[in-house]
């Protein structure tokens, strides 16, 4: 009887455990608040506008400034973000893959076009042989930056190297330069130390320059390198992303950007 008793007791544990876990990979976002992770520039202004429009319609935004690409996608896969706002999809999707995340698109944002930036030179002509030159280390920026010196003549990538192309796909480099690839966030800081560098837009914006001003080559304004707002697979369709979606979409937003970016900022909508 006795073991009875402690066989019953251990299958109503295993069944209270079981349902809890469950319940934790299923939980709804809250209706009327969020937690955003964004990186700071223009990704933190931007959703802080946001947060002002969303707040008309009954939603609660907490905004979580992050200094590097990879936490705002780890601390939303361990739940402690909501949501976050700061990538483009071939970013997101390499860090699934890598990482082994579950993460989703819901919504697309605004696109920041990559430029490469020089304190010694003003055109990418003036570029001489065995100039060192920086580029992100990230697999998806790494290769954005590879095409962009391609588009600035540069270099020649391998047929099909594409989103997924590494320097180990430079297969022409008529001025032998030398590429270093640094953390995404320090390349501005080191610049000086470079002959030149493609920097992201919203760290280069960090770092005080306006890219359609300050930059030396840039990419096309119908860049398919658009933002997007992700969020666990389970929770994307929660009635409060609509809400978010709204906000951000509004032409409230859209007229921010437009006002405050000066064209290096494009919304998608």
């Amino acid at each position: 009887m006795k073991k009875l008793g402690i066989l019953l007791a251990s299958i109503l544990l295993l069944a209270v455990i079981t349902a809890c876990g469950a319940d934790e990979e299923t939980q709804a976002l809250s209706e009327d608040k969020l937690k955003i992770g964004v990186t700071a520039g223009p990704h933190e202004e931007i959703m802080e506008k946001v947060k002002e429009i969303a707040a008309k319609d009954g939603l609660e935004i907490e905004i979580e400034v992050i200094s590097d690409y990879v936490t705002p996608n780890t601390a939303l896969a361990e739940g402690d973000l909501d949501v976050n706002s700061y990538q483009h999809k071939p970013f997101l999707d390499q860090m699934n893959e890598d990482r082994d995340l579950n993460l989703v698109e819901v919504a697309t944002t605004v696109n920041f076009p990559m430029g490469i930036y020089s304190e010694d030179i003003s055109d990418v002509s003036e570029l001489k042989e065995g100039d060192k030159v920086g580029l992100p280390n990230d697999p998806t920026n790494g290769a954005r930056a590879l095409i962009l010196f391609e588009q600035a003549g540069l270099i020649t990538l391998k047929e099909g190297a594409g989103v997924t192309a590494s320097v180990k796909d430079i297969e022409d480099n008529k001025l032998g330069l030398e590429f270093i690839e640094l953390e995404a966030a320090q390349i501005p800081r080191q610049l000086g130390e470079l002959t030149a560098a493609a920097i992201n837009t919203n760290y280069a914006m960090e770092a005080g320059y306006v890219p359609t001003e300050d930059s030396i080559f840039i990419e096309p304004k119908d860049s398919p390198w658009v933002n997007l707002i992700a969020v666990r697979a389970e929770n994307k369709d929660d009635a409060v992303l609509d809400k978010l979606i709204k906000a951000y979409h509004s032409d409230e937003v859209k007229e921010f950007v437009e006002n405050n970016f000066e064209g290096s900022v494009v919304t998608s909508w």
